[in-house]
């Protein structure tokens, strides 16, 4: 399934970006076991935080098309290193805010935005312009299953430090994880790694252009549209999946276990995608994936809230959680070529964490308002088919056995 992977060059480009995302990935989709710790030790109250993350969620989104044009334009190394830096500053400056605004600019500005940065848009792009076309859907397979084998890792390793030596310490020790993933971007941009297509002369389109004429492509904005979908379930389970178990009156390591599951289960769902990618359309592909939410969700729904329907619940969502990002990093491509990769996707990437800045921010209002977030979950239902949907009349060749080049 991954024999495209086997020369070693390959595969140090492609472990290394996926070692880059595991710790970015796994630390920002830890944030939500820090939402009650916060409230507790602040009283700014979970609406509060909900919206610090929120915003978290947006800058995550906006900064990635950014991150990805200036690493088409002056390179992929200076941009990482920024990045992962930045996300240690905010995660060490965050116990020592008092209020909201303190911590919208820690963990929803610095934080999310160094995350964003050494995140999906960069790092697929940058691979992406380091391989042979065959080995390229495979490749981003490999790399975003490292965010969500973060996330396994992550979830429950913050949540006994959160229980052992609280939450500023377990604040730091992320900090401590974004700066020793810095020795990753020297192997990810080496000279000698491996080398796909030489950059488009300065003669041809160029980035503005280029970003001008993707945004009028019907494609490229029905693909946005399902991928805002996409982000606004995952931040809102992100966010407030702990306070959906304190609700059901369950331990709080029912979460932390839950978001683990979650990040397992993803890593084999991110292989399988992408593998798919490169047997079947990208479109199909995606509409499965949000429609099985859809089903997933109305089941959670009707069984009772126990440890186990949290953790079967996790598990099926899981397969799919960020399995999205390989066949929608595919479709780009496919419309666009790999050039302006990091860009075009990362643009899409923002269309998903404006969907996710409303999925935490509505759901800290719903719980406010309505003390639990069943709308929410109705809501995350209409949105998952309406992506499955959409994603069907997106202009996609049908895939061909054993081709070198995606058409």
């Amino acid at each position: 399934m991954f024999h495209t992977l086997r020369r070693p060059d390959v595969l140090v480009v492609t472990l290394a970006a996926a070692g880059i995302l595991m710790v970015t990935l796994g630390v920002r989709q830890s944030f939500g076991l820090f939402v009650s710790p916060l409230n507790s030790a602040t009283g700014m109250g979970v609406a509060t935080v909900s919206l610090a993350l929120a915003i978290g969620q947006l800058s995550w989104g906006a900064i990635q098309p950014v991150a990805g044009a200036l690493a088409d334009r002056y390179g992929v190394r200076v941009v990482l290193v920024v990045g992962l830096v930045m996300l240690a500053v905010g995660c060490a400056l965050t116990p020592f805010v008092d209020d909201g605004f303190g911590l919208a600019v820690s963990l929803g500005l610095l934080a999310s935005m160094g995350s964003g940065i050494g995140s999906f848009s960069v790092l697929i792009g940058a691979a992406a312009q380091r391989l042979p076309a065959d080995a390229r859907g495979a490749a981003s397979g490999v790399i975003n299953a490292g965010g969500s084998f973060g996330q396994f890792v992550f979830a429950p390793l913050l949540q006994k430090l959160i229980q052992s030596i609280g939450w500023m310490g377990a604040m730091w020790a992320m900090a401590l994880a974004a700066l020793a993933a810095l020795p990753l971007v020297g192997r990810l941009t080496a000279p000698g790694a491996a080398t796909a297509e030489v950059p488009a002369p300065a003669s041809e389109q160029r980035l503005g252009p280029a970003v001008r004429a993707a945004l009028k492509d019907r494609s490229y904005l029905l693909l946005h549209a399902g991928f805002f979908t996409c982000g606004f379930h995952i931040a809102f389970l992100v966010t407030h999946l702990p306070g959906e178990v304190d609700l059901c009156g369950l331990p709080a390591g029912v979460a932390s276990t839950s978001l683990a599951i979650i990040g397992l289960a993803n890593v084999f769902g991110s292989l399988f995608a992408g593998a798919w990618v490169g047997r079947y359309r990208s479109k199909h592909v995606l509409a499965l994936m949000y429609g099985s939410r859809a089903l997933l969700i109305a089941w959670y729904l009707l069984m009772p809230p126990t440890e186990w329907t949290f953790y079967l619940f996790a598990a099926g969502l899981g397969f799919t959680w960020l399995a999205t990002v390989p066949p929608t990093a595919a479709i780009v491509g496919k419309l666009f070529g790999t050039r302006y990769l990091a860009t075009l996707f990362g643009l899409t990437l923002l269309s998903h964490q404006i969907g996710g800045f409303l999925g935490a921010w509505l759901g800290g209002l719903a719980l406010s308002e309505f003390g639990d977030f069943t709308w929410m979950w109705y809501a995350d239902m209409a949105l998952a088919l309406a992506a499955a949907l959409l994603n069907l009349p997106i202009r996609e060749a049908r895939v061909q056995p054993l081709q070198t080049h995606a058409a």
